[in-house]
């Protein structure tokens, strides 16, 4: 069973949508070991977002991030890292499916509403980044037998 990163970002607490993004992972019979609600400190955000250092984006990113409550989470389940980015969608929300987070529900790249790690190395570094390993509950989720 694969594991994954997945946070909603401040525009997407600031629009009530935990409850409706939390429940997409849910229906799809996904399983939440871990969630917190937090605001990132900028020090977390700048190794969060490390790779992106340089780019012209980076700076606004860092302040949005920043900006407000996010909620982070870890969640597993088989093909998660692909099926969660799937049920996502794009970056861009006009290139992203229907159906989609953030075709339903974002208009700008800049306002996406959720990150979601985009392998499994950044998945693991980015779960240890925001939680300890003692926050992380395993146990028997009894509906996988039926997925």
């Amino acid at each position: 069973m694969e594991r994954t990163f997945l946070m909603i970002k401040p525009d997407g607490v600031q629009r009530g949508l935990i409850g409706e993004i939390v429940s997409r992972f849910e229906k799809k019979g996904l399983q939440l070991n871990a969630a917190k609600f937090m605001v990132i400190s900028t020090e977390l955000a700048e190794t969060h977002y490390g790779e992106h250092k340089g780019k012209s984006f980076y700076e606004p990113l860092l302040k949005f991030i920043t900006s407000g409550p996010v909620f982070a989470m870890v969640w597993s389940g088989d093909n998660i890292i692909a099926l969660s980015r799937a049920m996502i969608g794009k970056t861009d929300a006009v290139e992203a499916f229907p159906g989609t987070i953030r075709s339903d529900f974002a208009i700008h790249t800049n306002f996406n509403l959720i990150h979601g790690s985009d392998s499994s190395e950044n998945a693991e570094r980015e779960i240890q980044l925001f939680f300890n390993e003692n926050e992380l509950v395993q146990f028997e989720h009894t509906i996988q037998r039926w997925i």
